[in-house]
């Protein structure tokens, strides 16, 4: 897809592999609406882009912990621009951030579960006219390969709490919504795709977590680019991919009923109109 004069949003691009890839889709002539919670980083990443001189960047800050600050950050981005080619929901915490402990949002809800899944959500399912009205357009979903299965009985681990756990159902119920939005879809020109871009990245939230970086931010960012604006996978919905290649999600994430579970759940958390 080329980028130039498209409008694209990243979310948690002011550091890591979202900072990468906004710098990338910049440097392709791509308008970038960098999100963050540090308004010092992302002034460097705009004054880098600047620099190299192709596309333009806006910065919009808003905490995802807070389904308020989601929805005011996607009402800001439908009054200042008519289009939106390419949404990537890449803002998240580690299973450690902020401690290993059961922590709560703005909301009360599981923090991992709030910021990882449940704002990304929300973004997209406002995003959504706008992104029909500039298809074709993309939503790319930056999820994981640690994925565990969502207990209904209990989402927000409230028992026997893991930070891992929460963690990994977060991002499982990512690849959830994906295959859930995927399929509403349809014949609509807007594609949504799940992936994990590579194993332990040279990030803040795998150092938080006391893990030693395996590979590197910039393998990360290419397989979210190639998600993102990849001719290859023009007109392909409702994958999972693993890098490069796709790949098979936890069995959980192919079964309609916890699928149709997670949606009408997701849509009571974040105040959102039940739909067929």
């Amino acid at each position: 897809m080329n980028m130039n004069g498209k409008t694209v949003l990243v979310t948690g691009s002011t550091d890591g592999v979202g900072r990468y890839v906004a710098a990338k889709l910049a440097g392709a002539g791509a308008k970038v609406l960098i999100h963050g919670r540090d308004k010092a980083r992302a002034k460097t990443l705009i004054e880098e882009i600047k620099r190299e001189g192709h596309g333009e960047a806006m910065f919009y800050q808003a905490d995802l912990s807070s389904l308020a600050a989601a929805r005011q950050l996607a009402e800001k981005v439908i009054a200042e621009h008519k289009r939106l080619e390419l949404f990537i929901s890449n803002a998240g915490i580690g299973s450690r951030t902020q401690g290993s402990e059961r922590r709560t949002s703005a909301d009360g809800y599981e923090l991992r579960f709030a910021v990882n899944y449940l704002s990304g959500f929300l973004l997209a399912r406002l995003l959504l006219p706008l992104l029909k009205a500039s298809a074709p357009s993309r939503i790319v979903n930056v999820a994981s390969l640690g994925q565990h299965p969502i207990d209904f009985d209990d989402v927000m681990i409230t028992r026997g709490y893991n930070g891992g756990r929460a963690y990994s159902q977060s991002k499982l119920a990512q690849i959830m919504f994906t295959i859930d939005l995927a399929n509403e879809l349809k014949g609509s020109g807007v594609t949504v795709n799940s992936l994990h871009p590579a194993t332990y990245m040279n990030t803040t939230m795998v150092r938080e977590g006391g893990i030693t970086p395996i590979s590197t931010v910039e393998q990360g960012g290419e397989a979210i680019l190639h998600l993102a604006v990849g001719d290859d996978v023009a007109g392909k919905s409702g994958l999972f991919f693993n890098g490069m290649r796709q790949a098979q999600a936890n069995a959980q994430a192919y079964d309609a009923a916890p699928r149709q579970r997670l949606r009408a759940l997701s849509l009571e958390l974040t105040g959102l109109p039940a739909r067929s």
